[in-house]
């Protein structure tokens, strides 16, 4: 029998394992949340180029000079004069060509084509930007703790609007439509707002550590949080009802201001039936209640601004500066967007004015669901 105790066995032979230092395990959360915080900035950016892209693609009438969904092959445009008439001729096909576009010529489609092409080619790099970052991440289990769903869900989310990209260009592609169907192109754009917000609100709170973001979280203004929230729902209706113009050419009908065509309401507006149909199709009552929703959101904004001057947060107050002017350029910016009937230059400044207003307001909100910690002066 060995004489050896059996103490001495266990510290010899199963040495207790070394605990990470925890300076060092918070290095390491700091440098995972910055680099998923730059990937994203990245692919905000990216959206942001795709919001602006589609914009031009609408308003150039490009939406339909590619008549199939081809995630993979399309990828590649036409390199030859076979390829680019083998493309011609599927246009000249569709409905809008017939209607509106017959006569047009091969440089002329062309040019349309590249637009279309553009939109879905960043769409393309933007899913394989997310699915490289994710892979990277995650088999270096640089993922925080309850991030994976969030990182994911954007890229789920991403390739919903693909096939929702599809379904509104199809619309557009059978009977005798020009255009695609404004509604769908409403959800269109509303997706793609949405996958921006939540974009911008993770590289918000990525800024900051979660101890730094549950202190914060107890000296929320609750108030403010109110009034940010109406004017982040108030922002997203706003946005859906400018996609419904710029679906039917709204924009380019009853151009005086403040009155449209020397009435207040529209005399054409409940002009078709079904009853509904006219909130969709119906340029005048469209416009209406772009221009009502516009006055709403301006209102509210100048309520929350008000009420943000009693916040005792520097930071907090500067938000809502930079959220109040936003919204007021905005409207200023469709007025005359209006007054101009909305040429390519104006519109698509328009849309980009919309990112802006969305991105500010998510911030107040954020700001005031978390406020910066802010050093007393002279303490």
């Amino acid at each position: 029998m060995s004489n050896r105790n059996i103490f001495e066995d266990v510290s010899a032979q199963s040495q207790p394992a070394q605990p990470v230092p925890s300076g060092l395990a918070e290095k390491t959360s700091a440098r995972a949340r910055r680099a998923i915080r730059a990937w994203l900035m990245l692919i905000f950016g990216m959206v942001v180029a795709i919001i602006a892209v589609g914009g031009l693609t609408r308003l150039t009438d490009s939406g339909l000079s590619i008549t199939e969904w081809d995630p993979i092959s399309g990828a590649l445009p036409p390199l030859s004069a076979t390829d680019w008439a083998t493309e011609f001729e599927k246009y000249r096909a569709s409905p809008e060509y017939i209607n509106q576009n017959s006569g047009m010529s091969l440089a002329e489609f062309k040019y349309i084509f590249w637009w279309e092409w553009a939109h879905r080619q960043l769409a393309r790099m933007i899913g394989l930007v997310w699915a490289m970052g994710l892979f990277v991440f995650w088999f270096t289990g640089l993922i925080p703790r309850g991030w994976a769903t969030r990182l994911i869900g954007i890229g789920v989310l991403g390739g919903v609007q693909g096939a929702i990209g599809w379904w509104m260009v199809s619309s557009g592609l059978t009977g005798r439509m020009i255009d695609v169907a404004s509604y769908r192109l409403a959800i269109h754009l509303a997706l793609a707002f949405t996958i921006l917000g939540l974009i911008a609100w993770y590289i918000l709170q990525l800024g900051r550590t979660e101890p730094e973001l549950m202190q914060a979280r107890r000296q929320r203004d609750r108030a403010l949080l109110g009034w940010s929230t109406a004017l982040l729902h108030l922002s997203a209706l706003q946005i859906i009802l400018g996609a419904l113009v710029a679906g039917i050419d709204a924009g380019r009908g009853h151009t005086d201001w403040p009155l449209m065509l020397g009435r207040f309401f529209p005399e054409d507006a409940f002009t078709a039936t079904p009853l509904w149909w006219n909130f969709f199709e119906n340029a005048g009552l469209v416009q209406f209640n772009h221009r009502m929703v516009g006055y709403a959101l301006f209102v509210v904004g100048l309520m929350a601004w008000i009420r943000s001057r009693k916040s005792a947060n520097d930071s907090t107050r500067r938000g809502f500066d930079w959220a109040a002017t936003a919204i007021f350029g905005q409207m200023v910016l469709g007025i005359v967007t209006l007054l101009y009937a909305a040429p390519l230059g104006l519109g698509l400044a328009h849309q980009l004015g919309a990112v802006i207003v969305w991105v500010l307001v998510i911030r107040v909100r954020f700001l005031s669901a978390f406020p910066l910690k802010q050093v007393i002066r002279g303490a």
